[in-house]
Order: structure tokens, then sequence, then C-alpha cells
């Protein structure tokens, strides 16, 4: 917005004073990150289940000098560069991983928190750019950086991330319209590059608001003519075109393509419904734990728990129903800008209808509004409307912020009636909390919690109303919003169960770990390892960040965890997204049972479960699995009939994958010696055995010496995916894919050099242009 919006009542400030906020917001974000960074807690769940693993595994990838691009660590092989989770476009874990070979659990909280302190800074800046009060923006900066979903859903990384680059992107691109600048305009479509190679539904969101946003500004009136503004902005808007586009062009080319590949289906409006935000959740605006939202899972009272509010098909964490961002701005936008119709200013009304937009798309299938919201492209990949709360939080803080520097650059402090109007809307809200724990049976439960809510609404009222005068010694001003709201953040927002855990919970995913499971795991994977050998292990039903610990340990999991994984492997194994619990650990008609040729194939040698084996797979007969030892965590069963990694088959025979996957009937061969092929050659003869050893297995690299007496094909039973290509003595070859899911190619009589590469750049290139390698 152009300066000479600016009313002449609003001095604008020296920069030094926004040096202090960003001071101050320092100084908060370090008490409030302490925990985590220092005291031994840890950011829980998917954070470490899911996202500390990838690190682990980019981090150990680049120090052994290899590429991170493709991994045999999960699934029996999966497209790390595809994958919009991997962090290997993440920039800021980029480089932590470039840093240390195995990031710790702090380094790696700490550097999310970095980014979230990164875009309360942006927030601050666009607070100076706007003439706007620096108390306002500390308020806004630390509303932003830890209120509503960013502190609720921390542990959803890839989402927060893309708050972090939202918030700068949208500093820089209102900068760059306002100076009309190709220079910032660049810089604005890196960060929202940044931010939508996340690929998440915030991100997608996130770029619609900002394209609003460009758009509200440009059609603003300011006394210019709409052609002339569009004329002098286009410079600008080239550019963050043109470089967020070469941003994100290969990251979701690759994405797009796995997409294909995948078992993600396209989610339904009836299904993505299932996502939207109850309407009480709201109540948390003004009482952030009235729900029990911090304590145990079993005292949580809030939406959706069907006993308390009843029968529904939502499908929420608790965590994800909790959008408090501090009683600051909240009694900020009750009071200045309801009563005094601060929300509609000319200012701020961008943000306000911003607010409504997300407001309208979180509820979901709560109004009819969603059915058409639902329409936004992209919107159908995505099963959870209420993810709106991460752009909801961003747009309340700079509103609530708003309007605190309104409040503190009011020509007269607020009027009785002014104060009276905002302290009943205040007293109306907080009553509104009694009432509904009242009527839902749960106020002795809510007691605790309305009474820290009742203290900071009136801590907050009282800043509101001294505001005007406190502002005329800004150092003060700063200094006090900022202790208030990290008070305030730290109280109602602090580690809990949805956010934090002690670190040591986690010890499995530490590279190298000594948990007596993995330890006992790598022990015997070393005594049995031989040429052809890599033998593979299956971690199930243990607990929730055990699945993907093979990527920390660099251990050959076949299952893993990963809402993204490659259809012919899903549909052939029955591996889904997670199998944290005994009911996750689902069987397929291929491989209905741990005595079956894909168990062998696979080379599942060795099998780790929460419980016993007999009651994951009901088909398991006495014998089948040798049980080996109990640890603390695990009953540990070897599977004598895993087969090596490496096979040669001297007959070929031909197979219907699609129909076995269907009917789950293997031939009844020697799958030693013989191979499944779709297309095997018409006239087969039995040859003389043959024999394969692995030179070096690397990420995207196999080396194979292949000992072929009379012909016949090497069978490496890793998964099959096109962007493998093989060489037979340097010569290309055609890849083969055998026994449904795995890779074979074909050789001639003699020996020879077998070398599996992963190109996933040509591999790309070829299905975009429609052809296979």
């Amino acid at each position: 917005m152009n300066s000479s919006h600016r009313p002449a009542s609003q001095p604008a400030h020296p920069a030094w004073h926004y040096g202090l906020a960003i001071l101050a917001f320092a100084i908060g974000s370090l008490v409030f990150a302490w925990p985590w960074l220092f005291g031994g807690w840890t950011i829980p769940w998917d954070a470490k289940a899911h996202f500390y693993p990838q690190l682990a595994f980019l981090a150990r990838s680049i120090h052994e000098g290899q590429l991170p691009f493709w991994t045999p660590n999960v699934f029996g092989g999966h497209p790390q560069i595809a994958d919009p989770q991997s962090l290997i476009f993440s920039p800021p874990y980029l480089l932590l991983a470039l840093l240390s070979p195995a990031p710790s659990f702090a380094a790696f909280d700490g550097m999310l928190f970095f980014m979230l302190f990164a875009g309360g800074v942006a927030i601050i800046l666009l607070f100076k750019d706007e003439h706007w009060h620096p108390a306002g923006a500390t308020v806004a900066a630390f509303a932003f950086a830890f209120g509503a979903s960013n502190a609720w859903r921390i542990q959803h990384v890839g989402q927060v991330l893309s708050m972090a680059w939202f918030a700068i992107a949208l500093w820089l691109l209102l900068r760059a319209l306002r100076r009309r600048s190709a220079f910032y305009g660049a810089l604005a479509g890196l960060a929202a590059g940044l931010m939508i190679i996340d690929r998440d539904q915030v991100a997608l969101l996130c770029a619609l608001l900002l394209a609003i946003f460009a758009a509200w500004r440009l059609i603003e009136n300011d006394g210019e003519s709409l052609g002339r503004r569009l004329w002098s902005a286009l410079p600008a808007l080239l550019a963050g075109a043109i470089t967020g586009v070469i941003v994100i062009a290969v990251p979701i080319a690759f994405t797009l393509a796995l997409a294909e590949q995948s078992n993600r289906a396209v989610i339904d409006f009836a299904g993505a419904v299932r996502g939207s935000l109850p309407p009480p959740s709201f109540f948390t605006l003004i009482s952030a734990n009235l729900f029990g939202t911090d304590g145990p899972l079993a005292a949580y009272w809030g939406p959706p728990v069907s006993e308390v509010w009843g029968a529904n098909d939502l499908a929420l964490a608790r965590n994800m129903a909790d959008v408090y961002l501090g009683a600051l701005p909240v009694v900020a936008i009750l009071t200045f800008g309801l009563v005094r119709g601060g929300i509609f200013s000319r200012d701020i009304r961008m943000f306000t209808a911003a607010a409504v937009l997300m407001t309208l798309y979180a509820l979901g299938g709560y109004t009819p509004v969603f059915e058409l919201l639902f329409k936004i492209p992209g919107s159908d990949l995505f099963r959870r409307p209420a993810d709106a709360t991460f752009p909801l939080g961003a747009m309340l803080a700079i509103v609530g912020g708003y309007l605190v520097h309104r409040l503190a650059t009011a020509e007269q402090v607020l009027s009785r009636r002014a104060i009276a109007m905002g302290a009943a809307l205040v007293a109306v809200a907080f009553l509104a909390c009694v009432g509904i724990a009242f009527d839902k049976g749960r106020l002795a439960q809510a007691t605790q919690p309305l009474i820290w809510t009742a203290l900071c609404l009136f801590g907050a009222l009282v800043l509101a109303m001294i505001m005007r005068p406190l502002a005329r010694n800004t150092f003060a001003c700063i200094a006090l919003v900022a202790v208030f709201m990290t008070a305030d953040l730290r109280l109602n927002n602090g580690p809990n169960e949805s956010t934090a855990l002690p670190a040591q919970n986690f010890e499995a995913l530490v590279p190298g770990s000594n948990d007596p499971t993995l330890a006992f795991l790598r022990q015997k994977l070393a005594e049995n390892q031989t040429p052809d050998r890599r033998d593979r292990v299956e971690l199930a039903a243990i607990d929730f960040h055990w699945p993907n610990a093979s990527l920390s340990q660099n251990i050959d999991h076949w299952l893993g965890y990963n809402p993204v994984r490659l259809k012919w492997f899903a549909d052939a194994t029955g591996a889904i997204d997670h199998v944290a619990i005994p009911d996750q650990r689902r069987f397929a008609p291929l491989f209905a049972s741990y005595r079956s040729p894909m168990a062998d194939l696979l080379g599942i040698r060795y099998i780790a479960t929460g419980v016993p084996a007999e009651q994951l797979d009901k088909n398991l007969k006495a014998g089948d699995l040798i049980p080996l030892t109990r640890t603390k965590n695990a009953y540990i069963y070897e599977n004598p009939r895993a087969l090596p990694r490496v096979l040669f088959a001297t007959t070929a025979r031909k197979a219907d994958f699609a129909a076995m996957i269907e009917n789950g009937q293997w031939p009844d061969v020697d799958y030693r010696s013989t191979v499944l092929l779709e297309n095997p050659p018409e006239a087969v003869m039995a040859k003389a055995p043959g024999s394969g050893r692995i030179v070096s297995y690397r990420n995207t690299e196999v080396v194979i010496e292949a000992s072929s007496p009379e012909g016949g094909w090497l069978v490496l039973n890793d998964v099959w995916h096109p962007w493998w290509q093989v060489e037979v003595d340097g010569v290309p070859a055609p890849l083969l894919r055998a026994d449904v899911i795995f890779r074979a190619v074909e050789l001639t009589p003699g020996q020879h050099q077998v070398r599996f590469v992963f190109r996933p750049f040509a591999g790309l290139w070829a299905q975009l242009r429609g052809r296979s390698l």
C-alpha cells in the first residue's frame, strides 16, 4: 500500500524501532523454543516418525558421496527425488544435511523454529513497509510464529515450512508492487516457489492468497488508472512469475510424474469433508486448552469426540482443532476491530477478507461455500480442508497486530463507552467458553484452563486500554507486548503431548542407535551377509515412529511410513501408508502370509513385531518363522526361506502380472532358477546355472558381476521403476519387470558386469514425452 494511504496521525517510525521489535521477537522466540532446543524435548509424531528419517537419509547420502534420489531403505525402494516430503528440495534442511552427516533432533527442531522466526521477521518488515506501529508488528510476529496451527501442528513440518515461506513471499510481493521493483518481484517469486515446492495443501492455499493479494493491490484505487498500475507493475509481476516457475518446474514435474505411478488417489468431495474443521473449534481462539488439547488424549473432550459432540465421520486429530494465537490480538479484534470497525478499514480489509475466505475453506462441509471452493484446481489432491487453519492463523495474526497498531496510534484513547463495549464482547466470548463446558458436563475439567484464560484476557484488556499512552515510549511498548505475548503463548501453546515429547522416546531414530532391537538386527544382518545377499527386515506394529527408522539406520525395510507409495508395489504387497499398530499390517492376495513367494523374493529375512507374529498373520503355521529373541519392544523372527537379493534364472516363464495381483496365484516354480516375465522369449530351454555377485550397492547404482555359462536372466530383487536403466558391459540393455515387481536383464553366455543406474531426469523426460526408456 502506498504511503499516501497513511493518515498524518500515524507517523513513520525509524528503522531501529523495528530492529527493537525483531530483537524482542528473537528473545521471545528463544524462550518459546528453549524446551525443544535445550530442555530434552523434541517435536514428535510426523516430525520425527517421517521427516527426521528423511533428513537422516539425505545427510548420510551426501556425506557418503551418494545421490539421495532413490532410497533402498523403505518400501523395497522409493524415488525420493519425486517425493514432496523427502526434503531434497527444502533449502533449510538441505543446508543442515550438508553441515552434518547425522543431524541431531535439536538441530532438526531448531531449523524449523528458525524458519518460523524468519517468517515472523518478514511480518515485522511488512509492518515497517506499511508504517504500522512496531508494537503491532511484534504482536503479529508472535501470533504468526507461535499461534494457531504453526504452534499446535508444528509436527507437520512441510506445512510449517510452507507458512514460513509464505510470510516471506507476502512481504516481498507487497514491497515489489509498492516499489514497482523487478528485483523484489524476483525475490517474491523465489520465496513463493520455495513455498510451493513443499507441495502440500497449505502451499496451494497460500499461493491462492498471494494471487488474490496481488490482484487486490493492483485493482485498489489510489488515484492512478488501472491500466497504468498494471503496466508499471508488469516488470515486478513478470520477474516473480518467471523466477517462481524456474524454482518449481523440476520438483513439480517429478511430483506429478510420481502421482501417475503412485497409489495416491484423487480425493472426492465426500472424502474431503471428513477433514472439515468443526465450528466449536473456534472456542479455542479464546481459550487454548478449553477442551484439554494439551493433556492426556483420554481427557480430550473437544470436537470431533463423538461421545461429547455426537456421531460424526470426521477424521481429525485433536491438535488440528486448536487455533489459539494469543489473547492480545483476539482482544484487539473484539475491541477496536469490531467496536470501532477497525477490521473493515482500508488498510487491513484485504487481510480480513482473506481470513474470512480461509475460515470458510477450513469449515469445509459445514458451509455450502466449500462445494464451490473445492473446485479450486488442486483441491481434490488433499483430504483436509482444516489445513486452512495455517493461513487463517497468519491472517488473524496480521489483523490482530494491525489493530494493536491502531490502538497505539489512535488520536484519542478509547472512550469509556468503547472500553465497556469491548470488555462486554470479551466477557461474552469468555462466558460462551464457560457455557459450552457446562453444557457438555466438562466444567470441572475446564476450570483450570478457564482461569488461565480469564487472566490472559484481563491482561490483554488492560494492555489494550493503556496502549495509546504506553506507545509514547516505543521501547517500553515493544518490550511489554513482547513479554506478554511470550508468556501467553508459552503458557497456552507451549510443549504438550501433540508438540513435545521426551527425546529419548525416539532413540530408534538416532543414526547408529543402540536400541536392542536394532542392535540385534544389525548383528544378524552382518553375520549372514554374502556376495549375493542384502537381506531385508520388517518392522511392524512396534510404535508410531518405527516404520521409517530404517532410513536413519541404513537398513532395508520393505515397509515404511509414507502416504505415497508406488502403485504396483502397494497393490502386490498390501503395503499401506503406515505400520505402527497391528491393524495396519495388511496382507494382499499375492502376499497372503509370511510364508509366500513374495516374502521370499523380497528377501525379508528378519521380522520384528510389537506383538507375536501370529497375531498379524492369521495364516501363519508352526515352523513358518523361527523365533530368535524377545527384546524390550519387539518379537524377532527369522524367515529361513528368504532369497538372496541377486538371483540367476536359467528359465523364463510367461505371466500376467495384473491377474496375479488380482487372484494371488503364484506359479509353482523354483524362483531361484525361474523368472516370471510378461513377454519372455518364445523358445525357452534349460541352461547351465549361473550366478551373480554384488560388487557395489549404492542408492542410485548397483553393480553386479554375473557368470552366465549358457545365458539366462540376472534378477535383482529391488523394486522395478521406469527411471532405472541397466547396462551390460557398458552397453544399455532392456530393463525387464520380473516376478511382478522386481528388475531383471537378459544375459548372453559369458562373464558380464551388470550396472543398474537410477536416472530420474532422463526417466522424467521420457515420461513427459510419453514414451518409455
